[in-house]
């Protein structure tokens, strides 16, 4: 894990003496964001509720969670019972229709799969179709494929949103928006933080992103390789912006070892991660002791 505190401007001090208004985005990662949870769970028994949140790729899943309303406690759960078993998973995609899951998914090949549908099947019933009945503003980054930047999407069908948000390339499907061809918003920006910089006097960034582990001799599997050249390019994005224009507070949870597909794995990472809670309420304290000197 790895924390970085960007202390207070001291106009910041003077002009919010009232309580600082906080602001969260959470990063993509796969299955490494479900270690999203733990913040929003330290966010919850701090009583802190972010004036906007972002989220790209599972942060965009997490946020639309957190946006809705639900607690981490219930975010925490319902990831446990759904796709951290495998055989609610596999009943809630069969579950899909209308001809067979098959066809449904768009195929069980690699690239093929229609991840519009899955998300309408996983997400919890308490999460809206569309942003406008979200109880906090959320700003989902997407990749627009052939204009070859980032898409803010923060109005109409959410889920679909979402899932082009999701859309990991060479996995999913391409998800239409606005007439345009959408992919993972990892690609353009992995931890999406700098949209919400002018909205709070606080900004957190989590990086769920990972990178490749390994002893250094021994060659990646064609996957492996694949998903690693991925966290190599995104790590090298999240250095540069950190430089240019970092967050207020950036965390790393420990999820190096598990991979992007690692979802049954769910309790374990959660596990795994549960010292960022207190890692947060540190940093957060920091802060405001900064402010308040």
């Amino acid at each position: 894990m790895s924390t970085m505190i960007a202390l207070p401007e001291e106009d910041i001090a003077t002009k919010h003496s009232g309580g600082l208004r906080y602001a969260v985005a959470f990063g993509g990662g796969g299955a490494r964001g479900i270690s999203h949870i733990h913040v929003i769970e330290a966010l919850d028994e701090l009583g802190i509720r972010p004036v906007a949140i972002s989220g790209s790729s599972i942060g965009a899943i997490m946020g639309a969670g957190m946006a809705s309303g639900m607690t981490g406690r219930e975010m925490s759960e319902y990831t446990i019972e759904t796709v951290g078993n495998r055989g609610r998973l596999f009943n809630r995609l069969w579950s899909l229709g209308p001809a067979t899951m098959r066809d449904r998914l768009g195929g069980f090949r690699f690239g093929h799969f229609n991840l519009e549908h899955i998300i309408d099947a996983l997400l919890p019933t308490q999460v809206p179709r569309d942003f406008a009945d979200l109880l906090i503003p959320l700003k989902i980054s997407a990749t627009d494929y052939y204009g070859q930047a980032e898409t803010v999407l923060e109005t109409g069908e959410l889920r679909t949103a979402i899932a082009a948000s999701a859309a990991i390339p060479g996995l999913f499907m391409p998800v239409r928006v606005n007439e345009r061809i959408m992919i993972d918003g990892g690609v353009c920006n992995p931890v999406p933080y700098e949209q919400l910089l002018d909205l709070a006097d606080v900004v957190i960034g989590i990086d769920v992103v990972g990178a490749p582990e390994g002893d250094g001799t021994h060659p990646p599997n064609r996957l492996d390789s694949i998903f690693g050249a991925s966290q190599l390019t995104m790590q090298a994005n999240i250095a540069l912006k950190l430089k240019l224009r970092p967050p207020h507070i950036f965390l790393r949870p420990n999820v190096n070892r598990f991979g992007v597909l690692d979802f049954f794995k769910a309790r374990e990472i959660l596990d795994a991660s549960v010292d960022i809670k207190d890692e947060l309420k540190r940093a957060i304290d920091a802060f405001e002791a900064a402010v308040d000197a």
